[in-house]
């Protein structure tokens, strides 16, 4: 080996072993390699920084922020509010959430998708009674199989795609991707739904249960728009789309007045106000669910403003709303702001929301301009809670965000429009129709992996210039010198998911592609299918909570210990390794 070379396989071992031990975060890690590299002089210094402007760095970030947009459409609460039952059985509802988070995450980051769906499903863990460890990992390795389906479904495979456009001059499109990973998600999928949720250790998964907030009883009240298909049904017709929403129906409001006792036998009317108990993002999906209205937003005049956030607010003593009412404060017409809802534990409201005397203690859901929203709280006098994720889903432009973002996927696979540029494209589209605020942009975007694979992709370049992946590769073609070609194949995608279980995918992807290459150069065969046996096995991490993002974010919702994953994940990946090599060879023959 030359010094470079000895230089470059030390970097590597050093970030395996630094990943693995986990002490520091992956992406000071990587970034550190990076650094090392360049004063050593095994990367040049005119090429440090190149990873960050590659196009599957770009790509991953704009991939996010598209996600985030679909979601603030309602185009995802428009699939899963329809599909979603708490009363199916567990095999059901396994096989259901699973079809809708491998079909989201073919289109959307995996782990965007899982982010998604995971309050959905927790929800309705909590509904039908049953520990949301049952289904959590289910749901999790459903969203990583769903990603090997296409070009943006999961980081790997837009690797893949720009190593092959580096190497052989073009790179694979959209859907490339979809006839072995689509084959391999399927078989996947079937495993899951039907056998894998099944050798998930019982006893394990109580700490899920509960959803992660705080807070869970906000009463609220939603007005019945002119035209509202439900104008002229009892009140308890809503009861079934309430209860699938986590709402709990308290009351009716007319001309001001509460009807206690009788409202759900009332006959609804327009103008009317529900009365309603939730959580914030149970309220936005039932407001949005049964296309209703919140109360005084013309008066607020919010429905002018463009970009609303929520705000919570926890009122003190010397709160200026403290003993007023929101109406008599004029928090509408001063401030543009409407209160969405009150949480006051142990204590009955009986009056109209914006009438209601405000009382130290009370927490105070509010909807406001994104722009003033710290300037309104700072005017309440009152403490923010901590952020947590809360948004106005604007349901209006549902159907125009699926529209744009399905124009672009089109654009992209018929080779139209460069895909970082149609990813783009949807974006701006985005911000300038007001899916998506411009505040929220850059809050979206994973910069911890933005920073991973901007540093490990100058790193692997230059471990492939200096002959490092030429010695990898040789060093396996050794190993399976005299066996067939689907059994190299074989070894490769065993030795990638062996490295994708324990490190981040990312990394293990960067390290196996050119690997892939140089043994199809040696052997002197088509690279294609060694690429697609490395965009598929780097997918594959199913045995550890470390080796996918989307595994460690279900780790403690789920109530999960590392040991746990591979009673699932070892069959799932032989599975997985059984299904794509004659896949493989009939797709992309050698």
């Amino acid at each position: 080996m030359t010094q470079d070379q000895i230089i470059l396989f030390s970097l590597f071992a050093a970030v395996f072993a630094m990943l693995l031990w986990g002490r520091f975060r992956y992406d000071l890690v990587a970034f550190t390699a990076l650094l090392v590299g360049v004063v050593l002089g095994v990367v040049p210094t005119k090429d440090a920084f190149s990873g960050f402007g590659h196009p599957a760095t770009i790509i991953v970030a704009l991939v996010l922020i598209v996600s985030a947009g679909l979601v603030r459409s309602g185009a995802v609460l428009l699939i899963t509010r329809t599909l979603v039952d708490a009363s199916r059985n567990l095999g059901t509802h396994i096989a259901i959430m699973g079809g809708i988070g491998g079909v989201l995450s073919a289109f959307m980051n995996n782990v965007a998708a899982l982010a998604l769906l995971m309050p959905v499903d927790i929800a309705t863990a909590r509904k039908a009674k049953r520990a949301a460890g049952l289904t959590l990992m289910p749901l999790s390795f459903a969203t990583i199989l769903g990603g090997m389906v296409t070009l943006i479904g999961t980081p790997p495979n837009i690797i893949i795609a720009s190593i092959r456009e580096e190497s052989l001059g073009a790179p694979f499109t959209m859907f490339d991707f979809a006839p072995v990973g689509g084959v391999a998600a399927i078989a996947g999928l079937m495993f899951v739904a039907l056998i894998g949720w099944r050798l998930i250790p019982s006893g394990q998964q109580d700490a899920g249960t509960e959803p992660l907030e705080a807070l869970s009883g906000y009463l609220a009240e939603l007005t019945v728009p002119e035209g509202h298909p439900m104008i002229g049904e009892r009140m308890s017709a809503m009861n079934e789309a309430a209860e699938a929403a986590d709402v709990t129906l308290l009351g009716l409001i007319r001309n001001g007045k509460r009807m206690r006792g009788r409202a759900l036998r009332q006959t609804i009317q327009a103008h009317d106000a529900l009365v309603l108990e939730a959580e914030p993002n149970a309220l936005d999906e039932f407001r949005v669910a049964q296309k209703l209205a919140t109360a005084d937003a013309k008066r607020a005049d919010l429905l002018k403003g463009g970009d609303t956030a929520l705000v919570e607010v926890v009122v003190n003593d010397d709160a200026r709303i403290a003993g007023k009412s929101s109406q008599s404060l004029g928090l509408g017409w001063r401030k543009r702001t409407v209160l969405m809802g009150i949480a006051r534990s142990g204590r009955r409201i009986t009056s109209q929301l914006r009438k209601t005397i405000i009382k130290p203690g009370d927490v105070l859901l509010l909807q406001t301009p994104a722009e003033h929203k710290d300037e309104v709280v700072d005017w309440i006098g009152g403490l923010p809670l901590a952020e947590r994720g809360l948004s106005v889903t604007q349901d209006t432009k549902t159907w125009l965000a699926i529209g744009v973002f399905a124009a672009a996927v089109a654009a992209a696979s018929f080779g139209l429009v460069y895909l970082p540029v149609a990813l783009g494209l949807v974006v701006v589209a985005f911000v300038l129709s007001g899916i998506l605020p411009i505040r929220e942009v850059y809050d979206h975007i994973e910069w911890p992996v933005v920073v991973l694979l901007g540093s490990m992709i100058p790193l692997g370049a230059a471990l492939e210039t200096s002959g490092g992946t030429e010695l990898i590769a040789s060093a396996l073609i050794g190993l399976t010198n005299g066996l067939p070609a689907w059994a190299i194949l074989t070894v490769l995608m065993v030795v990638t998911m062996t490295l994708s279980d324990v490190l981040n995918n990312t990394a293990t992807t960067i390290v196996a592609a050119p690997v892939g290459i140089q043994m199809a150069n040696t052997l002197g065969v088509n690279p294609d299918p060694f690429l697609m046996a490395v965009a598929i096995a780097a997918s594959a991490a199913f045995l550890t909570p470390i080796g996918h993002k989307n595994n460690t974010l279900i780790l403690g919702p789920g109530g999960y210990r590392f040991g746990d994953y591979w009673r699932m994940g070892l069959p799932l990946e032989g599975i997985i390794i059984a299904v794509s090599i004659p896949t493989l060879m009939i797709v992309w023959p050698l």
